[in-house]
């Protein structure tokens, strides 16, 4: 028997339509963006989507077409030529060869200028060119907007069950199991899809305590005491999103009739609304959160205080250019504290320019948007290193990948050292700070730009930590945003 022939590729980008930063291919180019033969090179043994396509390649016998990896920090809407080239790279794809099966690695939160729901614009042209029964698996990331379009076009849907995400590899590797299930035929495998008015939930998929640990495990139990139940998928969605169809989901992929699967989608979305108001961790203001930093100054100890700006994470969109954490810190002269990061390409093309050793006076971050973001940050410090920003990702979060901060540099302000970088990426490896000279485990305070996927890496060693509100894009208090296409009436924004 000939090997089957898969179809295997990556487009990732979670999408908040209150940015006014586009994403374009540039965009992906400073995350990852790999073609052709680049995609083995670069992903082969990596803990990622990707990195578990090829080992189940090896382990099924397959051939993989593999067109595409692209992966952008998350923005605004991508442009209509970026989602165009991105998406016809997978589609020109199926004209190489016969294709046998199709294994994607999506978000499912993405949005473009002439598509609301681009995953689901994608798999509704992969049906049409392919016809109904080349079966399509895909992955999800846990805050995936699962869409109507999606279920109804994709035979197998599974997203990460892990916030801090580090299971998008095992996830991968059993789509990939259903998948060679459904090519030899074994299983005829669909999906179906269930949601509530209701735009936020399940403590935002926090797997660490409260409501999504028990839905997962009711989730689970379906699994395994019926086999017609292929798998389950909760996912909190992604708020920050102005679409029809955003906000908490539950899919089942199954064989047998959708209305069963259907009821049980029903049942635990049931469970979602009833637990729409459990919420494990509060956000700080400064002024908190500088009181405990200073007390964490004086007290000194082996483990770092981790303060985590909340809003403006680079994974929830957040420009990555707010200053306004790091001038609470040095205006309360905290030290032994390091910053990741402030993107600010002009900024770090000036400590570069003047080099290791300068003195500076600059004017940093609140670039994008001053009018949110504002005002600058004017500072005096010393460039201490500079660099390409590039480093390896060491876990456990992409364990293998290589990430680029692009040109960087260390700038001391006082008591603070402050990565100013040109590329806006989320701090959830350690790696961010020890390509540049820094050991987090050193230092009294690490303060980084992120809301959850840094505990994964920093958690482990700090004595706490605290998510900080700083005012930035990313508001817990969705009734703050003014939305124009989400389904109404829907909680928060109209009901309780």
């Amino acid at each position: 028997m000939m090997a089957r022939c898969v179809l295997s590729a990556e487009i990732n980008h979670e999408t908040n339509t209150f940015s006014i930063l586009p994403a374009t291919i540039e965009s992906f180019k400073k995350g990852w963006c790999h073609r052709g033969e680049e995609v083995f090179r670069y992903m082969a043994g990596t803990r990622t989507r990707i990195g578990a396509h090829i080992d189940a390649a090896k382990r099924y016998g397959w051939t993989l077409v593999q067109p595409i990896a692209a992966l952008a920090t998350p923005s605004g809407k991508s442009t209509a030529d970026t989602w165009a080239e991105l998406s016809g790279a997978v589609m020109e794809a199926c004209d190489q060869r016969p294709i046998d099966g199709i294994l994607l690695a999506l978000h499912g939160a993405m949005v473009s200028e002439d598509q609301d729901d681009a995953e689901g614009d994608l798999l509704c042209r992969l049906r049409e060119r392919l016809g109904p029964k080349i079966p399509i698996a895909v992955t999800l990331d846990l805050h995936a907007n699962v869409t109507d379009a999606m279920a109804t076009f994709a035979n197998i849907l599974i997203a990460y069950r892990t916030y801090p995400h580090i299971d998008g590899y095992e996830r991968a590797i059993e789509t990939s199991h259903l998948l060679n299930r459904a090519m030899e035929d074994q299983i005829q495998p669909l999906t179906t899809v269930a949601r509530r008015p209701l735009l936020d939930g399940c403590d935002y998929g926090r797997t660490q305590g409260g409501p999504m640990p028990r839905l997962l495990r009711k989730a689970a139990q379906y699994q395994k005491n019926d086999p017609s139940v292929l798998t389950v998928t909760i996912c909190p969605g992604f708020p920050w999103s102005d679409v029809a169809q955003a906000g908490p989901s539950v899919t089942v992929t199954g064989i047998g009739k959708r209305e069963k699967f259907s009821m049980i989608a029903a049942e635990l979305m049931a469970e979602v609304w009833e637990t729409r108001h459990e919420r494990s961790v509060q956000t700080v203001g400064l002024d908190e959160a500088m009181t405990i930093a200073r007390r964490a100054n004086l007290n000194g100890g082996k483990a770092p205080l981790v303060l985590a700006d909340f809003s403006d994470n680079p994974g929830c969109g957040g420009y990555g250019d707010g200053v306004q954490l790091l001038r609470a810190m040095i205006e309360n002269d905290l030290s032994d504290a390091a910053f990741a990061c402030v993107a600010d390409p002009v900024a770090a093309q000036e400590c570069i320019a003047a080099g290791k050793g300068a003195k500076m006076n600059l004017s940093l971050g609140a670039k994008v948007d001053p009018m949110k973001y504002g005002p600058a940050l004017s500072v005096s410090g010393t460039v201490e290193r500079t660099s390409d920003g590039s480093f390896v990702c060491d876990g456990p979060i992409r364990a293998g990948v290589k990430l680029t901060l692009g040109p960087t540099a260390v700038l001391r302000v006082g008591g603070v050292r402050v990565l100013v970088t040109t590329n806006n990426v989320q701090v959830m490896d350690q790696q961010v700070f020890l390509s540049q000279g820094i050991d987090p485990k050193t230092y009294s305070i690490i303060a980084l730009k992120s809301c959850h996927h840094f505990r994964a890496a920093f958690e482990p060693i700090a004595r706490e930590t605290l998510l900080v509100d700083s005012g930035g894009l990313i508001q817990l208090d969705l009734r703050r945003l003014t939305y124009h296409k989400v389904r109404r009436p829907i909680s928060p924004l109209d009901m309780d």
